[in-house]
């Protein structure tokens, strides 16, 4: 059995990829699980190959650019196994971060998703918390989209996101958005199914001035509106189906 690390990654992430590589060999997990790590380039430059791993559980992909959300939907043709895990390239796994979701969900099968604290890794190698995390535990249907149309954040982070592979592909993957594609993937699978919060922290969220979110465009209030419309409509009409996992 095996769990699938999914990673989009462009040209200027990708010499931060070796050290994502260096956080997955940490990670130990139970017997008979491994990981296997889908680096799919939002692109087709020459700029990313030699960043990738040489290693037999790595799989490198590139196509045609259409953001994040779109590599790593894309990416899910070559995850198999029960459980994806989302890794941007220029993020870190803390010790222990895949076996504490695994045993999350593993635990009880009414879980859809699982995700974790995540603290910001600044330029100078010190790490900066958040105060207004959740208490450890499950987090029942409905929580994070009521928590994100009162503040316009969800209250976890997005990227920490480890999922039943098949609840992720009955909701179609990551939205096609330019930004905040996660965001609206956690609150899909919010609005259809519980999930699990894990207090300790599981990823090291790297902040840089190459960074996507730290862009102008991704604050541009036109598109930022329809973005959050968007969102709030698909969460809102999934919920209303009353399917749930």
């Amino acid at each position: 059995m095996h769990i699938t690390i999914i990673t989009a990654v462009h040209a200027p992430s990708a010499p931060f990829l070796p050290e994502a590589y260096a956080s997955l060999c940490t990670q130990e997990l139970p017997g008979g699980w491994e990981w296997r790590w889908v680096i799919q380039e939002d692109g087709r430059t020459d700029e990313v190959r030699p960043y990738v791993p040489d290693d037999p559980r790595v799989t490198f992909r590139q196509g045609r650019p259409g953001g994040p959300g779109v590599a790593r939907t894309v990416a899910l043709a070559h995850a198999t196994g029960p459980y994806v895990k989302v890794l941007d390239a220029d993020d870190l796994l803390t010790p222990g971060a895949l076996a504490r979701d695994l045993a999350a969900l593993e635990a009880d099968p009414a879980l859809g998703w699982a995700t974790s604290r995540a603290l910001d890794r600044l330029p100078d190698g010190s790490t900066v918390g958040s105060p207004d995390d959740p208490e450890e535990g499950p987090l029942a249907p409905g929580a994070l989209l009521a928590h994100w149309k009162a503040h316009a954040l969800p209250p976890v982070v997005p990227g920490t996101l480890f999922v039943r592979r098949e609840l992720l592909l009955a909701l179609g993957g990551w939205m096609a958005l330019p930004a905040s594609e996660d965001t609206g993937l956690l609150l899909a699978l919010d609005a259809v199914s519980r999930g699990w919060f894990t207090a300790e922290p599981g990823l090291l969220y790297r902040k840089w001035e190459g960074q996507v979110t730290g862009q102008a465009a991704h604050v541009d209030t036109v598109e930022l509106e329809a973005r959050l419309a968007v969102t709030q409509a698909r969460a809102h009409a999934l919920a209303a189906l009353d399917w749930s996992h």
